[in-house]
């Protein structure tokens, strides 16, 4: 079952949220301040969150700010604010979609399912992508893992970029050599097992229900991602 976590200060309107939501079949979470909506979505890596703007501790837009750092998780946000410019800040920031208050708790539901049946946007602004608590900055060259960056020699950084940029797609230890070492490299292909080793012991922390590098016996490698993530 999906997860909906679902960030308001207003009881009467989480609790409303909530019983429109399990009705459509959702599991809910809720929670009523910003600092520790932050963690709780850590715990729960819900599928979709419902975001107030005004909260105690961390308001809405440093809870998406945090949110963004570590996943590409869908979020709508919930305010009073009725101002263009605040939702086009909210989209601009990341946020999938805006809804203003008062809202029909049917239509919050209706843009529940219509946010999580877009594919899966993974891909952001200047070249960064996102698996989960995994973030590969394609451009800069850098790996981060719940914020923190990666210590990555520039080869298996060479490697990394290449599957994430085909997940789910196996390939052979010779296509690998030549794509990421080229069709001069004289060395064994042992390079591949070891930089794939060095990566796994890297990532070692990257949860395998988000997706891990799989070793297909006798075959080759797939940079494995679980799409619901």
């Amino acid at each position: 079952m999906k997860t909906i976590l679902i960030v308001e200060d207003e009881p009467a309107i989480s609790r409303v949220l909530a019983a429109y939501l399990r009705k459509a079949e959702y599991a809910c979470e809720i929670c009523a301040d910003g600092g520790l909506a932050v963690k709780k979505f850590e715990e729960l890596q819900p599928t979709l969150v419902l975001l107030d703007v005004m909260l105690p501790s961390l308001n809405g837009w440093e809870v998406l700010a945090e949110i963004r750092r570590k996943s590409a998780c869908p979020v709508i946000l919930l305010t009073a604010r009725g101002d263009i410019q605040d939702r086009l800040t909210g989209l601009d920031n990341g946020a999938d979609d805006y809804i203003t208050k008062p809202f029909i708790p049917d239509e919050v539901v209706a843009r529940v399912n219509a946010v999580l049946r877009r594919p899966v946007q993974s891909l952001v602004a200047s070249g960064q992508k996102y698996f989960g608590s995994l973030k590969i900055d394609f451009k800069a060259r850098e790996v981060f893992l719940n914020g923190a960056s990666l210590t990555i020699t520039p080869k298996d950084i060479a490697l990394l970029l290449f599957l994430a940029e085909n997940p789910n797609q196996l390939f052979h230890r010779e296509q690998l050599i030549e794509k990421v070492w080229g069709i001069d490299y004289e060395g064994s292909d042992r390079a591949v097992d070891l930089a794939i080793k060095r990566l796994r012991k890297s990532m070692l922390h990257w949860p395998p229900e988000e997706g891990e590098i799989r070793t297909l016996r006798g075959t080759g490698y797939q940079f494995y991602v679980n799409k619901d993530n």
